[in-house]
C-alpha cells in the first residue's frame, strides 16, 4: 500500500468526483481511507444489472438517516445514476464519492458532472515521492508506474492483460466502436505517434481508414483517460508555430506494451518517448496534487526548433527539455536557448542523465531522477 500524495477533503460536506484510468489505485484509496463508507461497485454484475434496469433503486440501497460517505465505483457504467445522485444530494443532503475511468458515457448523455455539486479530482499513476526507495528508473521507463506494476513478478504480462481488458471491456462492451480489428491496429499506430504531433491524414492512409474514424479513435483514448493531447504554446508568439497537437499515452508502461519492437528498431526509438512520458505523467500528477494551476504545453516552431514541455500558469513560466544523454552539448541546449529569446522571463530546465547539476547561463541542467524528486519545489 502506497501513501498517496493526493489529499481529498473527506471531512468536508461536498461530494467528490474522482477521475483516473483503471489501475491507478482509486479503489485501493477508498478502502484505505473510507472504511465506513457504503460501497456500491458497478463492476459487480448483480449490482450493475439492478441499477442499470432501475437507477431509482439507488435510494433503496441507502439506510435511513445514513450520514457516512456513499461510494459509487465506476459510475460511468450507469451514467443515469448521476440524476439520482443529484436528487439525493438535494433532498437528503447525502455525500457521494464517485469514481470514473471514462468520461465518454457521461458526455454522450450530456451530464455535466452534477452541475458543480461535486468537487473534481484526478488520480494519476504513482510518482517517485510515493514510491520512495523502491523507485527504479530503468524499471519505470520500461514498465511505467501503475501501482500493480511496481514489484510485479511479470510486469509485461500484467500490462498486456491491462491493455487487452481495456479494449474488450471499455471500448467494445460500451459500444464505442464495433470494429475491434481496426481499433487494435489503431492502438499500435498510435504508439508510433507517442511524443509526436499527430497527422490524422497520414495515420488514416496507413491504416486504410477514414480520417474522421481515426480522429474519433484518438478522442476515445482521451475520454477513457488513457491518453493526453498537448496543445502548442503560442502565447505572444513571435514566429510561425505549428498548429497540430502532440499525443501521449498516459503511462510509459502502457505505451511500451503497445509499441512493437522488431529487429529493425533501436531501443532508443522507444525509450526516448517513454522517458518523456514518464516525466509528463509526473508533471501532471504534481501539478494536480499540489494544485499548482499550470497548463502543460509544448513548443515547436514551423522550422522544427522545439522544447518538450512548457508550463504556464499563475506561478510562472517553465520550459523543460528531456535528453537521454549524460553529456550536454550545444545541440542539447538549442531549443531552450531559442525559447528564451522569445520568453526571457521563463525558467529553463534541461533534464539529462549526468550526475551533477550544471548551469549554462540561464539554463539549469538537472539529473533526471533528481528532477523528478524535486518537481514540487521546481514548480512552486
Amino acid at each position: 500500500m502506497y501513501n498517496r500524495i493526493l489529499k481529498l477533503p473527506l471531512e468536508g460536506k461536498s461530494s467528490i468526483f474522482l477521475l483516473g484510468p483503471r489501475g491507478t489505485g482509486k479503489t485501493s484509496f477508498i478502502k484505505q481511507h473510507m472504511p465506513t463508507a457504503l460501497y456500491i461497485d458497478l463492476l459487480d454484475f448483480s449490482t450493475y444489472s439492478t441499477l442499470a434496469a432501475r437507477p431509482d433503486r439507488l435510494e433503496n440501497l441507502i439506510p435511513p438517516n445514513f450520514d457516512e460517505w456513499i461510494v459509487i465505483d465506476e459510475i460511468q457504467r450507469v451514467s443515469e445514476l448521476l440524476n439520482e445522485v443529484h436528487r439525493l444530494i438535494e433532498s437528503r443532503k447525502l455525500r457521494f464519492f464517485l469514481t470514473t475511468s471514462s468520461m465518454l458515457p457521461l458526455r454522450k448523455k450530456g451530464i455535466n458532472l452534477l452541475a458543480g455539486r461535486a468537487l473534481t479530482y484526478t488520480m494519476h499513476p504513482l510518482v517517485i515521492q510515493e514510491i520512495g526507495e523502491m523507485f527504479n528508473i530503468k524499471h519505470a521507463v520500461q514498465n511505467g508506474l501503475l501501482p500493480a506494476v511496481i514489484g510485479h513478478e511479470n510486469p509485461k504480462r500484467y500490462l498486456a492483460t491491462y491493455t487487452q481488458t481495456y479494449v474488450r471491456e471499455e471500448v467494445l462492451e460500451e459500444g464505442l466502436t464495433r470494429n475491434r480489428g481496426a481499433f487494435t491496429r489503431f492502438l499500435e499506430a498510435a504508439s508510433f505517434s507517442q511524443g509526436q504531433t499527430v497527422n490524422l491524414s497520414e495515420i488514416a492512409r496507413e491504416l486504410a481508414l477514414n480520417r474522421h474514424m481515426v480522429a474519433g479513435y484518438f478522442d476515445i483514448l482521451t475520454d477513457l483517460l488513457l491518453a493526453i493531447k498537448l496543445s502548442p504554446f503560442t502565447y505572444r508568439a513571435k514566429r510561425k508555430m505549428i498548429a497540430h497537437e502532440k499525443f501521449y499515452f498516459f503511462d510509459a508502461g502502457g505505451y511500451r506494451i503497445l509499441r512493437p519492437i522488431g529487429p529493425l528498431d533501436t531501443p532508443q526509438e522507444a525509450e526516448g518517448a517513454a522517458l518523456e512520458t514518464l516525466f509528463l505523467q509526473s508533471l501532471r500528477a504534481i501539478n494536480d496534487y499540489f494544485d499548482l494551476g499550470y497548463t502543460i504545453y509544448f513548443w515547436r516552431t514551423a522550422t522544427g526548433t522545439a522544447v518538450d514541455f512548457v508550463l504556464y500558469g499563475p506561478r510562472g513560466l517553465h520550459a523543460f527539455e528531456i535528453k537521454r544523454s549524460s553529456l550536454i552539448t550545444s545541440k542539447s541546449l538549442k531549443g531552450l536557448k531559442e525559447f528564451a529569446k522569445d520568453y526571457p522571463e521563463a525558467q529553463l530546465h534541461l533534464l539529462y542523465f549526468g550526475k551533477q547539476r550544471e548551469y549554462h547561463n540561464t539554463i539549469r541542467a538537472i539529473p533526471f531522477v533528481e528532477a523528478l524528486k524535486d518537481l514540487p519545489q521546481l514548480l512552486s
